[in-house]
């Protein structure tokens, strides 16, 4: 793969694959409409890859067919490239595990005392339309724009591997895979997508390729014979995310929003139809989409708001709010770099940080929460724990005072490591208790958080599960610790919930009005004051790349 005379394709051991290669193919060539189109027909995996180029671009234009799952089970565009021109990767250097030591399986390592994974490269589908590689002069990336995603597996949230960097640089596109599998894979055409050369700058992701409609791709079908839906959100609270989400068995399409939309060209078909705030669940329904016409379907979130005496975190299926969220997208639980496991946070004075967004069953310590109670409180009330990941049945143990709640049903599995490979989105379980009011004293009251599980593992491979938010619902009290942003500060705030049923307000807080900085540049919490703003004495700082808050 040569770009301005020079060969960037590193052959040393092996060359660039699709999948760990293709093994026996028959492979043919032809110029069509001035484009170089190649097939290649694999014999002994159920695939048909494509490549396609064109004189004077520096893209090459790439689609993959396949008519079942291949082996091994992971479908993917690898190309290798040499290190030495192209040495840095996205979140460098968080996949670059050159000279490091494997701490855990073969593919997390210990690199000058930081821990690095392929597996720390990776972005939201959402947002991964574009990633790639960078030296000197150059830049080689992966184009993968809506379209390409629709028979993948996994939705919006769905994050894999993109980069490593070891001997070689690898630059991936996962198309398929069992990194965290939450359903079947989708069979059919991949694509287009493309990887393009340029002298440094990051590409856009809106490619044209409706020149493959007369290409004779499998699979491949023009926007002519696609539909589209639109219409308009509402429920979504302000300060978070609105996506919309159309699948089922063949394909899937999603989209921002939270007022009006229209959706990506679709296939005909019927699909289910799902609104999420941030990641989590909040309206589910039904729509048909038919070829050169637009559906109007409109959504609206079912989140109910209960009364609340605390809350840790927001129902909002992401744990960056809560500890170490910040960092383990990018880095192993024993990073040095993280801060301790476990913790308490008490009700009117800790901030959300203070809580883990993890526990495990053999390391790390438990999950702690101290709330005051007045004697008008001590009634019966429900206790309610959401999670995000799961890993060998980890579920939530809890205990408030001398009351211990019962063990509920073992998760449903999912056959793959998660936060140790800096992932969090599984089937995101919700557990509630109710908690009879002779377990509640007057005065301060504790919860304690473990992990259940009828499995063992050492440490970090031990039994775990990721935290979404916790809150203990019934008769709110000056002193509650709750927000309805994004993040979690915890004030002396009095809970109210207005009429709607899906809105919760604090009379604390500030901002309002409208913002026009993205989502993640906003700043939330309690002692916000602006999208940008925060009240005096706090600062709007930097999580990471999908949230700010005031600190």
């Amino acid at each position: 793969m040569k770009f301005n005379g020079v060969e960037y394709q590193d052959g040393s051991v092996k060359y660039t694959q699709i999948n760990s290669g293709l093994g026996s193919s028959t492979v043919s060539g032809s110029l069509v409409s001035g484009y170089t189109k190649i097939t290649i027909q694999s014999s002994g995996n159920p695939v048909t890859q494509y490549i396609v180029s064109k004189s004077g671009d520096n893209t090459m234009y790439l689609a993959t067919y396949i008519t079942g799952e291949v082996d091994p089970g992971e479908l993917r565009w690898l190309a290798r490239l040499k290190k030495s021109l192209v040495p840095t990767g996205p979140h460098n250097p968080a996949s670059n595990v050159e000279g490091g030591s494997a701490i855990e399986g073969s593919d997390v390592y210990l690199v000058g005392g930081q821990t690095r994974s392929k597996f720390y490269s990776s972005d939201r589908f959402i947002e991964d339309n574009v990633h790639g590689v960078t030296g000197s002069g150059v830049g080689i990336w992966m184009i993968i724009p809506p379209q390409a995603y629709e028979t993948s597996s996994g939705g919006p949230f769905m994050r894999d591997i993109n980069t490593q960097g070891g001997s070689t640089q690898e630059l991936y596109w996962y198309m398929n895979s069992g990194h965290v599998r939450t359903e079947p894979w989708r069979m059919g055409l991949k694509g287009p997508y493309a990887m393009t050369f340029t002298t440094g700058s990051t590409p856009s992701a809106n490619i044209d390729t409706s020149f493959f409609s007369s290409l004779s791709v499998n699979g491949y079908v023009a926007q002519s014979g696609r539909g589209r839906v639109s219409g308009t959100v509402s429920g979504i609270p302000s300060g978070f995310e609105g996506v919309v989400h159309w699948y089922n068995s063949n394909d899937q399409y999603w989209v921002k929003s939270t007022g009006s939309f229209t959706s990506p060209y679709m296939k005909p078909g019927t699909y289910t139809m799902k609104l999420y705030k941030g990641e989590l669940e909040v309206a589910s329904t039904s729509v048909t989409v038919s070829a050169g016409g637009t559906t109007s379907k409109s959504i609206s979130s079912t989140e109910s708001s209960p009364s609340v005496v605390w809350r840790v975190g927001q129902f909002d299926g992401q744990p960056f709010e809560l500890k170490n969220g910040n960092n383990f997208l990018r880095m192993h639980p024993s990073d040095p770099r993280m801060s301790s496991w476990g913790g308490t946070y008490t009700v009117g004075s800790s901030s959300a940080n203070a809580f883990p967004m993890a526990i495990w069953k053999s390391i790390g310590g438990n999950a702690v929460v101290k709330f005051t109670l007045s004697s008008s409180q001590l009634v019966q009330m429900t206790l309610r724990i959401g999670t995000t990941l799961s890993f060998a049945g980890g579920r939530p143990s809890v205990t408030i005072n001398s009351w211990s709640g019962s063990v509920p049903a073992a998760p449903s599995k999912i056959d793959s490591r998660g936060v140790t490979r800096g992932a969090y989105r599984g089937y995101g379980e919700q557990y509630t208790w109710t908690v009879p009011a002779s377990a509640f004293v007057s005065g301060t009251n504790t919860l304690t958080i473990g992990v259940a599980s009828g499995s063992n593992g050492a440490d970090y491979l031990s039994p775990n599960f990721i935290f979404d938010a916790v809150e203990l619902q019934g008769p709110g009290s000056s002193g509650s610790g709750t927000t309805t942003s994004r993040t979690t500060t915890a004030t002396t705030s009095t809970w109210t919930t207005t009429t709607s049923s899906r809105t919760t307000t604090t009379t604390a807080g500030g901002g309002g009005g409208s913002c026009t900085v993205s989502m993640w540049g906003q700043c939330g919490g309690i002692n916000y004051t602006g999208c940008t703003t925060c009240v005096s004495g706090a600062t709007c700082t930097y999580s990471n790349e999908y949230y700010s808050q005031c600190l």
